[in-house]
């Protein structure tokens, strides 16, 4: 199966390469090809459909204000079921494709150890086996397949109605519908933040599909040494010899 999977995300990379484009300049090293970036905005644009139509249709008191966006009450509540499947789909494919790389290993276990560390920010580097994913990052990635099977199956309850299944039976979906979408805005909050602020460059992986070296040797120093052949910490300090040697102020992370 796995090798039929990755037959699968070939053939898909090698068509979407044909079609974009990934831009990569002197510094940067290749991370999403365009097959990846695809598949990621397609699962944002049809969480945040999925995310607008629902706030309009279970608290309109609160946000009644999105429905019209989408032509008004009744046709949200009959195109947000479809946005929910959209987003199943295509997030099924981005599991097929990410299957691989977010395979839990020794060393995310590690990770979750040293968490504190640099949430406190005690630590200025990813540790040194920190691979294509960090253990965070393969967490949210499980918690939203959780999230995805829960919703997708609670609102195909939902959509069906009691008059098939039972009112208990989709009055517990409405909740656990309510309560699994929560948590996974949640998660995107969090993810919305990393790929900014908590780690600028990483956006612009998902746009042009490149990141920095520096970004590379900072937060996936295991990756960077296996596309690059270089230790990410040597890395780091021939960084600073090279910018002490020039005389300007390096903003490098501490080894």
């Amino acid at each position: 199966m796995s090798t039929s999977v990755e037959r699968f995300d070939d053939k898909a990379r090698g068509a979407f390469d044909q079609i974009g484009d990934n831009q990569v300049y002197v510094g940067e090293l290749l991370r999403h090809r365009v097959y990846t970036r695809f598949l990621h905005w397609m699962v944002a644009i049809f969480f945040f459909l999925a995310l607008f139509s629902g706030f309009g249709i279970y608290l309109p008191w609160l946000f009644r204000w999105f429905t019209p966006v989408f032509g008004g009450g009744a046709v949200a509540r009959a195109l947000h079921p479809w946005f929910g499947i959209g987003f199943a789909v295509f997030f099924g494919l981005q599991t097929l494709n990410w299957l691989a790389p977010m395979t839990w290993t020794a060393a995310d276990s590690r990770w979750m150890r040293n968490l504190k560390s640099m949430i406190a920010g005690k630590e200025k580097l990813e540790p040194p086996d920190t691979h294509f994913f960090n253990a965070g990052q393969k967490l949210q990635f499980w918690e939203i397949i959780l999230g995805t099977i829960v919703l997708l199956i609670t609102g195909i309850i939902m959509w069906s109605g009691a008059h098939s299944l039972g009112r208990l039976t989709v009055a517990v979906s409405y909740i656990l519908h309510d309560i699994f979408a929560l948590i996974m805005l949640f998660g995107i909050f969090i993810h919305l933040y990393l790929s900014t602020i908590g780690q600028p460059g990483t956006f612009q992986g998902m746009i042009r599909g490149a990141v920095s070296e520096k970004w590379a040797w900072t937060f996936h120093p295991a990756w960077f040494q296996e596309v690059t052949g270089r230790d990410a910490r040597e890395a780091v300090e021939q960084a600073r010899r090279d910018t002490a040697a020039s005389g300007s102020s390096p903003k490098l992370p501490m080894v």
